[in-house]
């Protein structure tokens, strides 16, 4: 994973605050709910209709969770992330989110 220079806390509020922007439906599993016989394994992004959701579990780690945030955003919502001012460390976390994407196209 890449170090966007910024503090993993402070970068997934940053990406947090991005996806809440970017009308994204980003939900935080608690524990209990991550435990539930047909929750996510782990963190993901999917289209349900013309709806984008994002489920980050508790138990991935920040920066996971935060990758997983940007992949989104970079997917669905590029046209947006063109047109915002982004800080430039998250700026830098997800250009280098999409280099990685362009390394591993079977994500």
């Amino acid at each position: 994973m890449v170090d966007p220079g910024m503090e993993p806390d402070a970068l997934l509020e940053a990406l947090l605050e991005l996806a809440r922007r970017a009308e994204l439906e980003v939900r935080i599993l608690s524990a209990a709910g991550a435990s539930a016989d047909l929750a996510p394994a782990g963190s993901a992004a999917c289209r349900v209709g013309e709806k984008i959701w994002v489920v980050l579990a508790p138990d991935d780690p920040i920066l996971h969770q935060s990758e997983v945030l940007a992949g989104a955003l970079k997917r669905f919502r590029a046209e947006f992330l063109e047109g915002t001012f982004i800080a430039p460390g998250v700026r830098d976390f997800l250009e280098e989110r999409r280099e990685g994407m362009a390394e591993r196209p079977d994500r």
